[in-house]
C-alpha cells in the first residue's frame, strides 16, 4: 500500500500488519515525513522529533521482538509524549527554556508503553508549565487549529492533540489537571480519556497540581484511548499518589446492560456564553443518547460547578508554585501571563487550603446519591470556542470560561472521556464529555464508545472515519447490584453484619416515593418491619440503599424468609431499585407505622414512649 494513504488506527495499522501490506519501519518512515511536512507549516506541534535513523532501529528491534514471540499489545504503534513527561535522552522542557533538562530515565507510563511495543516519536508542545486550557501559552510558537488557524487549539496539552488530530501518531500521552487533555480533544475532533486518578504513575511528570495531576491519552477512537491505558495502568510504589487499589483497574469498555441511566445539567444550568451551535451540538447529542436507548436524567449540576471554582480560585492554584516559585525571581523566564497566575498564588495560606479543603468534602458527600441514580453523566466539553487573538487580548478570563465543564472532574476524584460531537456550521468540531466516579473507567468508556459509534465520521482532521469495532464494548449485566433495606438490615441495627459481612457498601439514605406503608410486624426477633406498596394514601419511607456484587446478592436473597421478600422499590427521585417488601397477609393485625417516616424514629419513639 501507498504509506502516504496509511491510517494509524490501531485497527487499521493491526490488519496492515498482519497483511504484510506494510512494516513498523515503513509507519515511522512515513510518520517522519508527516511530521516535517508540518513543521515546514510551523504547525509548532512537536518541540523534539527523533532522528529517522533512531526510529528506524526502534522499529527493527520491536519487529525482532515480535518475530521472536513477546506478546507485544502496542506493536509498532507511534506515539507522542507531553512535553512534561521525561523520556530518557530527550529534553523536557514543560515549555519554559529555563527549566530545559535531559532526564537519564523515562517516567514509568512512558516505559510501560515501550515496552508493550509502541514506539515514542518525540515530545509535543504544550502551554507553559501546563498551565491553561487555551493553548496559545507556549513560547515555541502556537499549535495550529488544524481546522481553522484563527481559532485556539485548547490546551494545555495542545501539541499532543494536534499531532495526533493531523494523523501523525496512533496516539498522545499528554495530562489533565484542570481539563488540559479534554479541551484539546474537542477542538481537535479526537477522545480525550482522563482517567481515574492513581491508576496510572505520575513518578517523571513535571507537577501542575500534584494532588489532583492525572496522566492521561488522546486517541482517535475511545477503544484505542482504552488500549493504551491496558498497558499504562499499574501502582508505582516510589509514586506517593498512586492508588493501589486502582492498580489494576480494568479499561476495557464494558457496562450493565443498556439502557443507560445518563444524567445532564438542568437546562438552567448549562451554559454556551450566548454560543448558538454549540448548544445545538449538545441538543443533538443528548438526542443521540436517546436513540441508543439511554434515559435521560436531569441533574442538579450546583455541586459540580461549586468544585470547579475552588481549582482556578482557591488555594490548588497554590500548587503551581512548586515548580513556578523559583522562576519569579527571573523575570523573563515565564510568559507574562503565567508569571502573573504565579504572584496571586502566593496569596493563599494554611487557612484558605483547610477551608477549601472541607468545602470539597462536602460536595463530593452531595454527590454520592447522585452517583447512585445515573451510569454515567454527560456535559459540554466546553461551552465555546475562541479566536487565538481574543484570547492573547483577554487570557485569563477566556480561559477561565473554558473549564466550566472540565475543571471539577479531578477534584471531585471523576473519570472523564472526551468524545466528538460533530461538526458546527462554521466547520469547526465540538465534543462533549461523560464523566463517573472513581474506578467506573470502563462503564463509562463503553456509553461513550456507543455514542462514537452512532455519531461515527471523520477522525481528527483527517480523510479517516471511524472504523468499524474490531472488538465491541462489552455489556455485561451489572456487576454491583442495589439493594434498598428498611429495617433490622439498616446501619447500627442487628442484621446489619449480614450485608457488611458479604462486601455490601453504603451508597446513600434516601426515601421512597410517597406510595408506601410501614408495619412493625408482630412476633418478628429481632423485630422487623414491613414495607407495602399503597393504590393511595402512601408515605415516603427512609431506606438504605447499599451495593453488593452479583454473587453476594444472590446468597444474600436466599437468606430471606417470608414473610420478607426481595423486589423493586422506587425511590423518591424515581429510580427503581431492588429492595425488602413484605407479603400483603402479614400486615393484617400489624401496628402501621408510617407516620414515623422511618423504622429508626419508630424504634426511639416507643423507647421514649418506654
Amino acid at each position: 500500500m501507498e504509506t502516504n494513504e496509511l491510517c494509524l488506527t490501531f485497527h487499521a495499522l493491526s490488519e496492515a500488519y498482519q497483511c504484510g501490506l506494510c512494516t513498523p519501519e515503513d509507519v515511522v518512515g512515513e510518520v517522519h515525513r508527516r511530521i516535517e511536512q508540518g513543521r515546514a507549516g510551523a504547525q509548532n506541534a512537536w518541540l523534539y522529533v527523533r532522528e529517522l535513523d533512531e526510529l528506524v532501529a526502534d522499529a527493527r528491534a520491536v519487529m525482532l521482538r515480535k518475530s521472536s514471540g513477546e506478546r507485544l499489545p502496542l506493536f509498532g504503534l507511534p506515539f507522542g509524549v507531553k512535553d512534561s513527561i521525561d523520556v530518557a535522552g530527550m529534553p523536557t522542557t514543560v515549555a519554559c527554556p529555563a527549566l530545559a533538562r535531559v532526564p537519564a530515565e523515562s517516567a514509568p507510563v512512558v516505559r510501560r508503553l515501550i515496552a508493550a511495543g509502541a514506539i515514542v516519536i518525540g515530545k509535543n508542545n504544550l502551554d507553559q508549565l501546563a498551565t491553561g486550557l487555551v493553548g496559545v501559552r507556549s513560547p515555541y510558537g502556537v499549535p495550529v487549529n488544524p481546522f481553522d488557524k484563527r481559532m485556539i487549539p485548547g490546551g494545555s496539552s495542545s501539541g499532543s492533540a494536534v499531532a495526533l488530530a493531523t494523523g501523525q501518531v496512533s496516539f498522545s500521552l499528554a495530562t489533565d489537571t484542570a481539563g488540559s487533555g479534554r479541551v484539546p480533544a474537542a477542538f481537535n475532533n479526537v477522545v480525550g480519556l482522563k482517567p481515574t486518578r492513581g491508576a496510572l504513575s505520575m513518578r517523571g511528570v513535571a507537577p501542575a497540581c500534584r494532588s489532583v495531576d492525572c496522566c492521561s491519552v488522546m486517541a482517535l477512537t475511545v477503544g484505542d484511548a482504552c488500549a493504551v491505558l491496558e498497558v499504562a495502568k499499574g501502582w508505582d510504589e516510589d509514586d506517593p499518589f498512586s492508588r493501589p487499589e486502582f492498580g489494576d483497574l480494568s479499561f476495557v469498555p464494558r457496562a450493565p446492560a443498556p439502557p443507560w441511566r445518563v444524567g445532564v445539567p438542568r437546562p438552567s444550568q448549562l451554559e454556551f456564553l450566548g454560543d448558538i451551535d454549540a448548544q445545538a451540538l449538545f441538543a443533538a447529542s443528548v438526542d443521540r443518547f436517546r436513540a441508543l436507548g439511554c434515559t435521560v436524567v436531569d441533574v442538579d449540576f450546583a455541586p459540580f460547578l461549586e468544585a470547579g471554582k475552588l481549582l482556578y480560585g482557591g488555594p490548588w492554584v497554590a500548587e503551581r508554585l512548586v515548580i513556578g516559585r523559583e522562576l519569579l525571581a527571573r523575570p523573563d523566564s515565564l510568559l507574562p501571563v503565567i508569571r502573573e497566575i504565579l504572584l496571586e498564588a502566593q496569596r493563599y495560606d494554611a487557612l484558605d487550603a483547610f477551608t477549601a479543603t472541607y468545602a470539597l468534602a462536602g460536595l463530593r458527600q452531595k454527590l454520592v446519591a447522585t452517583w447512585s441514580h445515573i451510569d454515567a453523566l454527560v456535559v459540554p466539553t466546553t461551552p465555546t470556542i475562541y479566536r487565538v487573538d481574543d484570547v492573547v487580548a483577554n487570557p485569563r478570563t477566556l480561559n477561565a470560561n473554558l473549564g466550566i465543564y472540565t475543571t471539577f472532574a479531578n477534584l471531585l476524584d471523576l473519570v472523564a472521556i472526551a468524545i466528538p460531537a460533530g461538526f458546527r456550521r462554521d466547520g469547526l468540531p465540538g465534543g462533549i464529555t461523560l464523566l463517573g466516579p472513581a474506578g467506573s473507567d470502563a462503564r463509562v468508556a463503553a456509553i461513550a464508545d456507543a455514542h462514537h459509534g452512532r455519531l461515527g465520521g471523520r477522525l481528527g482532521a483527517t480523510k479517516w472515519e471511524l472504523p468499524p469495532r474490531s472488538q465491541p464494548a462489552t455489556v455485561v449485566q451489572e456487576d454491583r447490584i442495589q439493594l434498598a433495606v428498611v429495617g433490622a438490615h439498616l446501619s447500627g441495627q442487628p442484621l446489619n453484619g449480614e450485608l457488611t459481612g458479604k462486601g455490601a457498601s453504603l451508597v446513600c439514605t434516601t426515601r421512597t416515593a410517597p406510595r408506601y406503608r410501614l408495619f412493625a410486624l408482630p412476633a418478628t426477633s429481632p423485630p422487623k418491619p414491613g414495607l407495602i406498596r399503597v393504590a393511595d394514601d402512601g408515605k415516603a419511607i427512609e431506606v438504605e440503599v447499599w451495593r453488593l456484587d452479583a454473587a453476594a446478592f444472590g446468597r444474600f436473597v436466599a437468606q430471606v424468609r417470608a414473610p420478607l421478600c426481595i423486589g423493586s422499590i422506587e425511590t423518591a427521585d424515581g429510580i427503581w431499585v431492588h429492595g425488602f417488601l413484605c407479603e400483603a397477609h402479614a400486615i393484617q393485625g400489624a401496628e402501621d407505622i408510617s407516620e414515623w417516616g422511618s423504622w429508626r424514629a419508630y424504634l426511639k419513639g416507643r423507647r421514649g414512649s418506654a
